[in-house]
């Protein structure tokens, strides 16, 4: 009788030696006369307990993690193939109390199935949504997308069926379906690990997008950073295409739909739709005015959906279910599941998706455990290196847009980072200006100057010169960043460095409540 192993592919278990442990198990197994399958599949996200073997056993699967390649000859000893005992022993995989409280919907299947079998994603549930939106008129389509509630899970949360609306709309012998696959926020990585654990709910995604604005040409634009991504993506792609999931015809419907990776320029605006398209070109990716909008003129000056990986992940299970469905989970106009990154000092790492309205302090302690140090959270960044910095009195505001924007923050692409309280928040605002000087296109001066003017004026802040009136002059530059910069990358500067000086006014020189007030005044 054959034993199904799972190893997983993922980038964060192949850092860990993953690929070493999957050879010494066939090794050991040849070795021992087992006979054994090794499935290569995603990461449950659980990173602290990479590389996670499972094994498939009449009970279920049995997970043993971490596994280095020094403890496999010792887990066959102990009967594993079997579930047998094992200090890595976790127990039953679908019971552990991390997944258990999740609500899975875009990550169904990931570290579940072999991410680039069709076959396999068929037999969990894949190409449902397809097969429904293959019956069903493009602005059917639009509507379920519509009425789920849906918004952009890369930062800007626009209602993503206005966006497809806007191009079905449109009159153009081409158009372009556009998937931002430039994850470059830190902290984030769900996009990462939706290509390289379950890459076909983001082509299935992409190809109903395409029927539904009747775009037959997509592309994927990869973050250059993501080589294993590359491999996985490009493999299922070929075998959708074999399947006769892509191509002229599909499923016989006499629709059609391409699709092709193409690799990033290693810029982190190239992350604004607009840089992104101009890259996509074959220029530099610097960001166009708008309007027009890319959804009117966008790749080659055409029709063009531009959204990211999470948000075409998320569109099978709304065309399977239906948008009732999906909208059922959430709070307010926050609708669906997010799943949130878990990174910085943080003792158990790692993605949880959950529906909207889940708190910071819930994520940071029922599923992050704390801090890695021990130490008391002192500050969380979430929204990437352009988001505000949230203080311990925050902690308990659910994760939700409108929530967020009262209080001047973004949830972005649901990346949060943690701190303990050794933290030095005047160089955490001095490295926000110094990443938008890195960063910057160039295009608008109040980003590609104010940024480098903001470097020096924290410069002195951390110095020691003349706290109220440098923070007044940061405050300047600030407003002039957020209201004259082209995109989000100036514009959003100033998100990280005013938070943490009204938050954090210590760290600033401002020792007393009096003079953090006058600062924050002026």
């Amino acid at each position: 009788m054959t034993t199904t192993i799972f190893v997983p592919r993922d980038s964060s278990a192949l850092s860990l030696g993953a690929n070493k442990v999957a050879k010494l198990i066939k090794e050991e197994a040849a070795k021992r006369g087992a006979d054994v399958k090794i499935v290569r599949n995603g990461s449950r996200g659980m990173f602290w307990l990479e590389p996670m073997v499972e094994v498939t056993t009449s009970a279920g699967r049995i997970a043993y993690g971490p596994v280095t390649p020094n403890d496999v000859a010792s887990l066959f000893d102990n009967n594993f193939l079997t579930g047998g005992d094992h200090p890595l022993f976790l127990g039953l995989t679908d019971e552990l109390p991390w997944l258990k409280k999740q609500e899975r919907l875009t990550f169904a299947r990931v570290g579940i199935t072999d991410p680039v079998s069709v076959d396999d994603y068929i037999s969990h549930d894949g190409y449902l949504g397809l097969k429904n939106a293959l019956n069903i008129t493009g602005a059917a389509i639009v509507q379920q997308v519509t009425d789920s509630g849906l918004r952009g899970r890369g930062g800007a949360a626009f209602p993503t069926g206005i966006k497809w609306k806007t191009v079905l709309d449109c009159v153009a012998e081409q158009k372009y379906i556009v998937c931002n696959a430039d994850e470059g926020d830190s902290g984030t990585y769900s996009d990462r690990m939706i290509m390289e654990g379950d890459p076909l709910v983001l082509i299935e995604g992409m190809t109903i997008a395409g029927i539904a604005v009747g775009a037959t040409q997509g592309y994927i634009y990869l973050r250059s950073e993501y080589p294993d991504a590359l491999v996985v993506l490009n493999e299922a792609i070929a075998n959708a295409y074999a399947a006769g999931y892509l191509g002229e015809d599909i499923l016989g419907s006499g629709k059609r739909f391409d699709l092709e990776v193409r690799r990033a320029a290693g810029a982190y605006v190239c992350g604004e739709e607009t840089s992104l398209l101009e890259s996509l070109e074959g220029k530099r990716g610097i960001v166009r005015f708008k309007p027009p909008l890319p959804a009117i003129e966008g790749l080659f000056g055409k029709p063009t959906v531009v959204n990211n990986v999470i948000s075409f992940a998320s569109v099978p299970i709304i065309m399977d279910k239906g948008g009732e469905f999906y909208k059922n989970y959430g709070m307010g106009r926050s609708r669906g599941t997010l799943p949130i990154q878990l990174a910085g000092n943080i003792k158990h790492g790692g993605l949880v998706e959950k529906a909207f309205g889940i708190t910071l302090r819930e994520l940071l302690y029922d599923f992050g455990g704390g801090s890695a140090s021990g130490r008391p959270i002192r500050a969380v960044q979430v929204g990437g290196p352009l988001g505000a910095y949230l203080p311990e009195s925050q902690f308990d505001t659910p994760l939700d847009y409108e929530k967020f924007a009262e209080l001047w923050a973004v949830l972005g692409h649901g990346g949060i980072v943690a701190f303990d309280d050794t933290v030095d928040m005047a160089k955490m605002a001095r490295y926000a200006f110094e990443f938008c000087a890195i960063e910057s296109c160039g295009k608008c001066t109040p980003c590609r100057i104010g940024s480098t003017r903001g470097v020096e004026v924290m410069d002195k802040i951390i110095a020691g010169t003349d706290h109220a009136k440098n923070i007044a002059l940061v405050r300047d530059l600030s407003d002039t960043l957020l209201n004259g910069s082209l995109c989000a990358l100036g514009g959003m500067t100033p998100y990280p460095v005013l938070s943490a000086i009204n938050h954090f006014p210590e760290d600033f020189g401002l020792k007393n409540s009096g003079l953090a007030d006058k600062a924050q005044a002026a």
